[in-house]
């Protein structure tokens, strides 16, 4: 049970007084508290006699905040801040979002993910351990909550944090921060949130050799057992909670796939790094679809590094080009795979299921031309793409046969080149102006991120298409001057659609996330960008993210009514949105005189 209710006047009611009080980070405003609050809540004396206003309290901290040696250290320091007085730390946070969200998540997350154990100061979430699955109920029961009392849960098993890979029990922080993200752009209330971290163990030798680390010591478990830990973590979650929207993030390739597919179509779930990035470049499509003027159902996609995000890419646009009028067969048509094998056909040796749908006939290529994978080629590793196994795969692996990627530009005539590889430059000026010899406003996306592994740099994919290239970036990018014009560059970011699409699923009480609701967040992303303006991006930027998630949020419910996804069918969707988003502010506390005398 809280320790604290919120009266229909808007007030909190609490039996916590004195150190208990200050010690619940909910409730705790520090120098803030009232003289009268002080009084009656037992404070007087345990803190300075001053008393400030959030606003000055927000100056203070970010004055601390711009003092930190470092961005890891900035990070802990947010940390800290956000579990000794949360509402000071999201009031924080909002206003200065843009400059921060890079330290509260990406990418400085990755770092404080790797330092985890060495770093520890306080724990966050649950930890639940593949060696005690027995223990799952039992954790979800230590937190003392009511069934109602959480909306949203964010999981990882920490396989693949990021662009650095298996980090173990330290994914936690992951979790954490996509949390601090959903509040934030969303207005998700913190205290209805949950961060998961399922141990499964590690595969970081780095890990399992330090005698600080504080995860499962042994190489990561798979299969049945696996699947059988999973499984007893979503019943539990569910039967404890049973309306939170299960957010699965930086799972494996393999596992992230056969979890959302299992899944997906049974509860409110959905998986970011497929789903939610597909959602995004979907966004980033549409608004290249508005440009070109080609209609999404004629546009020829090219996937470079078919793994699991790639081909999430590929289901999300193929889904809306279903919902433009075509059908399942034709929108798959529309699509080409590559990865270091070559074009993905029929005849392509260890393919994985997600990717089967986007291969190619034997017939429909067997006059292109073919190359083989070289000795150089192979030690320098530039033959390397992601194939969707949990990482890229060497070269080493002979490709006797294989199509060269400037053949299939060359034949497919693409209109969107998208880059998921990891394989940095990839995009050579030979390919993109092959691509733009065929099209007038190629939409060219290397995702590829950190930004070292960019499958091109937008400078030079302007100077190789004569300024007519369409672009987004997994990773931020700077503005580029083009014959006079600034060419902004929308970063591909999944914070433009997670928090939007959670809370209108909340909102909704939705039974599942459908196709149409993944596709209406997309449509609400791209309508945000003005695109009349020369230079615009394709995207809007995170500054703007707290409107962008609002509107996510109304056409995301929209979407939940209109397919019968929707549990609740609020009258006026817009108000149920703008009041169910948390407002970062304190409010009056009274002390519960029967809780207190209970305590």
């Amino acid at each position: 049970m809280r320790a604290y209710k919120l009266t229909k006047d808007g007030e909190i009611e609490t039996g916590l007084c004195g150190r208990a009080l200050l010690a619940e980070p909910m409730l705790n405003k520090g120098v803030a508290f009232t003289p009268e609050e002080r009084k009656e809540l037992g404070l007087e004396g345990l803190l300075p006699p001053g008393v400030l206003t959030i606003e000055e309290q927000v100056q203070r901290v970010y004055e601390q905040f711009l003092k930190q040696p470092d961005d890891l250290h900035k990070n802990i320091a947010l940390s800290d801040l956000m579990h000794r007085n949360t509402v000071l730390f999201y009031r924080l946070l909002t206003e200065h979002l843009s400059e921060m969200l890079p330290i509260v998540y990406t990418p400085t997350v990755g770092r404080a993910i790797q330092e985890y154990s060495h770093a520890y100061h306080k724990p966050g979430g649950i930890y639940l351990s593949i060696d005690h699955v027995g223990g799952i109920e039992q954790a979800f029961r230590n937190l003392g909550l009511e069934p109602g009392d959480i909306d949203l849960i964010v999981a990882t098993d920490s396989e693949s944090i990021l662009g650095i890979g298996d980090w173990g029990v330290g994914g936690i922080n992951i979790a954490i921060g996509k949390l601090a993200v959903y509040t934030a752009a969303a207005g998700i209330d913190p205290s209805r949130v949950l961060a998961v971290v399922l141990d499964a163990g590690t595969n970081n030798g780095e890990l399992l050799a330090d005698p600080l680390y504080m995860g499962c010591r042994h190489e990561r478990v798979r299969g049945e057992r696996y699947d059988a830990f999973i499984d007893s973590y979503v019943r539990t979650a569910l039967d404890f909670f049973p309306n939170a929207l299960l957010h699965w993030e930086d799972f494996g390739n393999v596992n992230a796939r056969r979890i959302i597919d299992k899944y997906g179509s049974e509860i409110l779930t959905f998986n970011d790094d497929i789903q939610g990035t597909g959602a995004v470049t979907l966004a980033a499509v549409l608004s290249g679809v508005e440009l070109s003027g080609i209609p999404l159902a004629e546009q020829r996609v090219l996937v470079f590094g078919p793994g699991a995000a790639g081909i999430g890419n590929a289901d999300q646009i193929a889904a809306a080009m279903e919902l433009a009028g075509l059908s399942e067969q034709e929108a798959r048509g529309r699509f080409w795979a590559y990865d270091y094998r070559g074009l993905l056909t029929e005849e392509t040796e260890g393919v994985l299921e997600f990717q089967r749908p986007y291969l190619r006939t034997a017939t429909e290529c067997a006059d292109w031309e073919r190359e083989e994978v070289g000795k150089k080629e192979k030690e320098s590793g530039t033959a390397s793409v992601d194939i969707g196994v949990g990482e890229s795969s060497a070269a080493g692996e002979s490709a006797v046969g294989r199509i060269p990627l400037l053949e299939v530009v060359r034949r497919v005539k693409p209109t969107i080149l998208i880059g998921t590889s990891g394989v940095a430059g990839a995009f050579t000026e030979e390919i993109v102006r092959e691509m733009a010899s065929h099209v007038e406003r190629p939409v060219i996306m290397p995702m590829s991120n950190p930004t070292q592994l960019a499958e091109a740099v937008p400078a030079d994919l302007l100077n190789w298409t004569d300024g007519r290239a369409l672009i987004a970036t997994g990773s931020p990018f700077e503005p580029v001057v083009h014959d006079g014009v600034m060419v902004e560059i929308g970063q591909s970011n999944n914070a433009l659609v997670f928090p939007g699409l959670g809370l209108g699923s909340i909102v909704t009480r939705s039974a599942r996330i459908t196709e149409r609701m993944f596709a209406a967040a997309a449509d609400a992303v791209a309508g945000l960008s003005d695109l009349s303006r020369p230079g615009a991006a394709l995207l809007p930027g995170v500054r703007d993210l707290r409107r962008v998630s609002q509107e996510v949020a109304i056409a995301v419910a929209e979407a939940a009514m209109e397919d019968g996804a929707a549990r609740f069918y609020p009258e006026d969707v817009r108000a149920a949105v703008q009041d169910a988003m948390w407002d970062c502010a304190y409010k009056p506390i009274r002390l519960d005189a029967r809780e207190a005398a209970l305590a």
